[in-house]
C-alpha cells in the first residue's frame, strides 16, 4: 500500500494559528475545539526534522516529532495568552515524555512560538505556574515553530467520530471533562458539562 504524504493545512481567513503538543492529539484537538473563538484544531506532527512523518513512524518513536495540534483561532474572541493557559491547564507539564498512559518523546509537552511576543507569553506563564501551582519543575519544551505536518485523515476529529473507542472513553473524555470543569469561562456556549 502506498503511503500518501501528510498534507499541509490551508489558512483560514481571519484566523491566527497556534501550535501545541501535550500528549495524544485526539484529546488535545477536542480540548482546543471546545474553546470559544477556536474555529478548528487539526491533529498532526511537529517538533522534529523528518519530512512527511506518518502516524506509524511517530507513534513508534522513529522520528523526533511529537503529536501536536494546529489551532485556528480568532484573536478578537480568545487571546493567545488564554490558549497558552488552556494548554498548560489541560495536561501535566511536569511529566517528562508522558501524558496519562501514553509514554515516549512523541507525547512530550511543547509550546511552539511563532514570534517573540508569543515566546514572552509562554515564558511568563511558565514562571507564574512554577511559582504558584507546581512543586515539581515544568518540563514543557518551548520551541520556535518550524513546520506542522497534518496527520492522516482518520485522526481528524477522532474523538467526535469514535465516542465508543475504549481509549476515548477511558482517557480522552475524562481529560476533556476535567478541562471543561476547570475552564468554564473559555468554553463555547454548547460545551458546558
Amino acid at each position: 500500500m502506498v503511503q500518501l504524504d501528510p498534507v499541509q493545512t490551508e489558512p483560514i481567513e481571519g484566523y491566527h494559528r497556534a501550535y501545541f503538543a501535550s500528549g495524544c492529539f485526539w484529546c488535545v484537538e477536542a480540548i482546543f475545539e471546545s474553546i470559544k473563538g477556536v474555529k478548528e484544531a487539526v491533529s498532526g506532527y511537529s517538533g522534529g526534522f523528518e519530512e512527511n512523518p506518518t502516524y506509524k513512524q511517530v507513534s513508534y518513536g522513529k522520528t523526533q516529532h511529537a503529536e501536536a495540534v494546529e489551532v485556528f483561532y480568532n484573536p478578537e474572541m480568545v487571546s493567545y495568552r488564554n490558549l497558552v493557559l488552556a494548554f498548560f491547564g489541560s495536561h501535566d507539564p511536569t511529566s517528562l515524555n508522558r501524558q496519562g498512559p501514553d509514554k515516549g518523546k512523541q507525547y512530550r509537552s511543547i509550546a511552539f512560538y511563532q514570534n517573540e511576543e508569543e515566546k514572552k507569553i509562554i515564558d511568563s506563564i511558565i514562571k507564574e505556574l512554577d511559582e504558584t501551582v507546581y512543586d515539581e519543575a515544568i518540563v514543557t519544551q518551548v520551541f520556535p515553530f518550524q513546520k506542522f505536518w497534518k496527520a492522516e485523515a482518520y485522526h481528524q476529529d477522532y474523538e467526535r467520530k469514535n465516542p465508543n473507542d475504549p481509549y476515548i472513553r477511558g482517557v480522552s473524555l475524562p481529560r476533556l471533562n476535567r478541562f471543561k470543569k476547570q475552564f468554564p469561562e473559555l468554553l463555547k456556549d454548547n460545551e458546558h458539562l
